[in-house]
């Protein structure tokens, strides 16, 4: 008994430093990892990514870096780690082919928050689709339609196309095109139109407004109106002009098609 007991105190003595060491070696990695996490936070925050990623990536990264620590500690103790990195690496690989898609519009995703091509609140359009960014989630982008519809369009699917952001320079050229008959005299047509624009204060005088002439046959005339105003108010100004325009024409006596031809453009265009 006096024997063994002298080779546990042998043991434990040959032992100790190696189990100090894993103590420090775990509870110094632990400490730098949380400070590590929080200056990340700090700079996502910073950066403006989205309050739904942030907690996302920090328990990602968390988790990474202390199962790393962790397997630090084991071979301290004279475990081999090897079979465990491969344990580990086979299961990664596992996952990654299992998850491709999903990992490529997570990297997507991330892209996107890095570089922010949009932000929420922005007006995109996206192959066929358009609408207002809603939330910018890790693997898909949310968007809300004029028509109140939700459209969840996954991460890589914007990142393999272009992406147009209507409402991201913060100002946007409308262009509204007006029919009348051909025998209107050009400069009071041209001059009517212009007094309507000028008379709504959210249209922009410089860039001016501008107003083209061009046939359109068969007895007909198009002026292609064009103005600046903020991304945001688009609708409303193209709305008014449409509205008040159609209304001057009619006390100044302008004739406009009746058959054949809507007045107007049904929809405003953004160059």
């Amino acid at each position: 008994m006096e024997k063994y007991i002298d080779n546990l105190l042998i043991k434990a003595v040959e032992f100790a430093p190696k189990l100090a060491m894993a103590l420090i070696t775990l509870f110094v990695g632990f400490w730098l990892i949380n400070r590590l996490t929080r200056l990340m936070v700090a700079v996502m925050k910073k950066r403006e990514l989205d309050e739904t990623v942030v907690p996302f990536l920090e328990s990602i990264v968390t988790v990474i870096l202390k199962a790393l620590v962790l397997v630090s500690v084991a071979g301290m103790f004279g475990i081999e780690t090897t079979s465990f990195v491969t344990i580990l690496g086979a299961a990664g690989l596992a996952v990654g082919l299992a998850l491709q898609g999903s990992l490529g519009h997570f990297a997507s995703g991330i892209l996107i928050l890095l570089f922010k091509p949009y932000k929420v609140g922005d007006t995109i359009r996206v192959k066929e689709f358009e609408g207002v960014v809603e939330e910018i989630q890790v693997f898909n982008t949310l968007l809300r339609t004029n028509n109140n519809k939700k459209i969840i369009i996954p991460n890589g699917v914007i990142t393999a196309d272009p992406i147009i952001n209507i409402t991201g320079q913060g100002t946007l050229r409308v262009v509204a095109d007006f029919v009348v008959a051909y025998e209107e005299d050009i400069d009071k047509v041209r001059k009517i139109i212009l007094e309507v624009i000028r008379s709504n204060e959210r249209i922009f005088n410089d860039p001016a407004p501008e107003v083209q002439y061009n046939t359109k046959g068969f007895g007909l005339a198009v002026y292609e109106c064009t103005f600046w105003c903020h991304a945001e108010e688009q609708n409303q100004v193209y709305y008014f002009v449409q509205e008040h325009v159609r209304k001057s024409f009619d006390r100044n006596g302008i004739k406009t098609p009746e058959i054949g031809f809507e007045y107007g453009s049904t929809k405003g265009k953004t160059i």
